[in-house]
């Protein structure tokens, strides 16, 4: 191989490395931003709205779940019991409980199992005080995605339900 080739390979090979760097601090500084993976696609964060993280209303969080499951486990009880703990201090607030999954599985089978994720939800806050009456809820199934990768980070945003003050 001629010196020029090398350099033409060489010259490349940095391109390709600057070019892959650039991407991924790009990436870093967005997840960073956003407090999410890559592949954010809107702002999660609105001053206007109240919205702090996914779609729900500060201060409340969003509840999360694993893949094909309605079961509130693990870290996702304490998330849930700061939504009761509000709910409970402001007992003028009404919410919607919207729930959500991720684009695998059928449009039908998503949003069967979004409005398992919102009735679960539901059933929980009741469980611990909250009149029935102030909750409503929604499946969105995967029409509402967060974040649009086909990653497992991408995929665990977006099996969620969000907690929507309604006005």
């Amino acid at each position: 191989m001629g010196s020029k080739t090398m350099f033409r390979w060489a010259a490349l090979g940095l391109l390709i490395v600057g070019l892959g760097l650039t991407g991924c601090s790009k990436k870093t500084e967005t997840a960073a931003q956003q407090g999410s993976g890559a592949g954010v696609t809107e702002s999660l964060e609105s001053p206007d709205s109240g919205i702090m993280e996914g779609r729900t209303s500060a201060p409340m969080v969003p509840v999360y779940f694993e893949f094909d499951s309605s079961k509130i486990t693990g870290e996702q009880v304490q998330r849930i019991n700061t939504n009761a703990d509000f709910l409970k201090k402001n007992t003028e607030i009404n919410i919607r409980i919207e729930g959500n999954c991720d684009p695998r599985g059928t449009q039908e089978y998503n949003l069967a199992l979004g409005e398992r994720r919102a009735q679960s939800a539901k059933a929980y806050l009741v469980n611990h005080g909250i009149k029935a009456n102030r909750l409503t809820t929604i499946s969105f199934g995967e029409e509402k995605l967060l974040l649009f990768g086909h990653d497992e980070v991408s995929y665990a945003q977006n099996r969620r339900d969000d907690f929507v003050i309604v006005k």
